[in-house]
């Protein structure tokens, strides 16, 4: 929103919501009805090729909000080294909105103007007339209405709400107040309208310009660099017919230079080129892919996670991993996606972001859940892999987050560290912070607990450290209770429960929905696992999986760690930062742990905090 906001700020469609899409449905209805009972001389094949058309702006829209997160992730030709924040993410949440308003106008003129309608596919002098246009009177009128749009009544009523994001990411181009939008529409128009009136207007046209439009507002504001110095070098007029990513971020970070549209011509004549423009463009090409110090290795949970990632729709992303109903559209997309990894085959960064001068970053397998689950050894590979580059990168630990689930797999990371005895990365596992978490979540008074779920690493040193406590550990499964037995140091800590009548239960993976329906009202479950035991009982409490929350030195946090809340990472993905900032030099996998009290002090001091659960079951709200 802008600071002081003016007339026709909002979209009138706000109040909509999700069901703003629904504006297009009388369109779209009568696009297709007019197609199917028409005549095939009277049907109109511009008229139906509108929502198509819309579709496809969707799709290039999605292209580069992924590939412009990619890259930032890898720092690479970075150009703003600043973080995004969930303010952003929500501010720009709407960035559909000026797509469903051209879509309205759109529809409204092929039904109003005869000339609108029934238009050819493709006009060569209709592109010529367009763009001719678009490099006249749409440039110079556009630099004029920018500048207008910085004197400090309209900026502060309008144009600050777009300049809100110093950090820009492609769609920041297309967020502005409703007048302000209308204007950009109305200008735009001029090419196009005249081609109507003309009579060279078509299909090719409109898809051709407005895709156009969209590639260079994009390209302006992906925030990394990719446009070679050599073409200016071989061709020095071109700096003033083409802007580059460089060029417009500058006008995010100094506010009164390079106004510009797509081409700098007025900005040289008129004074308003940044002196800047052409050392940041160089220094930015030459920037290298960002070494992490630290590197927490991921993988993909269901199908529908590829959505949910950074990488992915940026709203979804920004909010705790939670099935969507409407992502059932998307199945042939997500097919596709899931045949793409399986070829693809190789790990990829998916977050940046740093604390103080630690910086970190996330990488993420391209394989799902259910992939682990089979025990499929091509994994192992793939995480081996993973370890070595950063290895070879010079990160200094690097945590298995997800991946280390398995004995069978890779005994819990120890698999990796014995086929390269010579790694300088420090491999963590986490276990000891995520056990450090669950303890520090029972409660004080507690004097019995029931344990229940898989027995793991992470079981059996939960069982050791409760037994320190005096805590008595109980369990309903007989086969459980021997493992557990077998590891027993403190006689009397463990009972094998023929009831239920526990109010504490700590629980695993592979909780039948039988066992919690068992459970006396107002239990407390509390996951131990680094998946959340299924919801089924409205009467219980449900603390959050291992995690805690980031201290807010840390930048570039917008998106969430799967079903975690904003600002709040998972134990194990801590741990690694932990151990990284206290220069600890031991892996931590296998049977290694380290000293779980120090480990929780450490985290405590380096600013991470322990989660409150709320009155309500945890994740009931996702």
């Amino acid at each position: 929103m802008a600071s002081t906001p003016g007339i026709l700020t909002g979209w009138p469609w706000t109040p909509l919501g999700s069901f703003k899409y629904l504006i297009l449905a009388p369109g779209v209805i009568h696009s297709i009805y007019h197609y199917v009972v028409k005549d095939e001389t009277e049907r109109d094949i511009s008229y139906l090729m509108i929502f198509p058309f819309l579709l496809w702006r969707m799709i290039h829209s999605q292209i580069w909000i992924s590939l412009s997160r990619y890259r930032t992730a890898k720092g690479s030709a970075l150009i703003v080294d600043k973080g995004l924040e969930f303010d952003q993410v929500d501010r720009e949440r709407n960035w559909d909105d000026q797509i469903l308003l051209n879509g309205v106008i759109m529809y409204i003129l092929s039904n109003v103007l005869p000339k609108a309608s029934n238009l050819p596919l493709w006009r060569t002098d209709g592109v010529v007339i367009t763009f001719l246009l678009h490099a006249g009177p749409v440039e110079f009128l556009y630099y004029w209405l920018h500048r207008a749009l910085h004197h400090h009544y309209l900026y502060s009523r309008y144009h600050s709400h777009h300049h809100s994001s110093i950090v820009t990411e492609p769609i920041t181009s297309v967020i502005h107040p409703f007048a302000e939008e209308l204007a950009y529409f109305f200008l735009f128009a001029i090419p196009m309208m005249t081609a109507v009136f003309c009579g060279t207007m078509s299909v090719g046209v409109y898809v051709a310009y407005i895709t156009y439009i969209d590639f260079m507002n994009y390209m302006g504001h992906c925030n990394f660099e990719f446009i070679p110095n050599r073409l200016f070098t071989l061709f020095p007029p071109l700096k003033f017919l083409v802007y580059t990513p460089s060029f417009h971020a500058l006008h995010h970070t100094q506010f009164r230079t390079n106004y510009c549209l797509f081409m700098p011509f007025y900005d040289y004549v008129y004074g308003t080129y940044d002196k800047s423009s052409d050392s940041l463009h160089k220094n930015s090409l030459k920037r290298k892919e960002e070494v992490a110090d630290v590197v927490h290795l991921t993988h993909l949970t269901t199908p529908e996670s590829i959505y949910h990632l950074r990488l992915g729709f940026a709203t979804l992303a920004s909010r705790p991993h939670s099935s969507t109903w409407y992502l059932c559209l998307l199945s042939p997309v997500t097919v596709a996606s899931m045949l793409l990894m399986w070829i693809y085959g190789r790990t990829f960064v998916v977050e940046r972001n740093k604390i103080d001068e630690l910086k970190m970053q996330t990488w993420a397998i391209p394989k799902f859940q259910f992939q682990f689950l089979l025990q499929w050894q091509p994994i192992n590979n793939l995480i081996e892999e993973a370890i070595i580059d950063a290895d070879q990168k010079g990160c200094k630990v690097l945590t298995l987050g997800l991946l280390n689930q398995s004995e069978e797999l890779n005994k819990h990371g120890a698999l990796y560290i014995e086929r390269n005895p010579k790694l300088k990365v420090k491999v963590v596992d986490g276990s000891s912070l995520a056990v450090g978490v669950v303890l520090n979540s029972v409660p004080k008074f507690a004097t019995q607990v029931l344990l229940t779920g898989k027995i793991t690493k992470l079981a059996l040193a939960l069982f050791h450290s409760l037994s320190k406590k005096g805590i008595q550990i109980a369990v309903l499964n007989e086969h459980h209770y021997r493992q557990l037995n077998k590891a027993s140091k403190s006689e009397g800590s463990l009972v094998l429960s023929t009831g239920s009548s526990q109010n504490i239960w700590l629980v695993g993976d592979g909780v039948a929905d039988e066992e919690q329906l068992k459970a006396p009202k107002g239990t407390t479950f509390i996951p131990f696992s680094h998946f959340p035991p299924k919801i089924i009982r409205k009467d219980c409490f449900y603390h959050y999986t291992p995690a805690l929350k980031a201290p807010p030195s840390i930048e570039n946090v917008h998106s969430c760690e799967n079903w975690l809340p904003r600002r709040v990472m998972s134990a194990w993905r801590v741990a690694g930062m932990v151990h990284a900032m206290e220069g600890w030099t031991e892996h931590e996998c296998g049977n290694t742990m380290l000293d779980v009290e120090q480990v929780w002090t450490a985290s405590l001091r380096h600013g991470f905090q322990p989660l409150k659960m709320s009155s309500s079951a945890a994740y009931g709200s996702m």
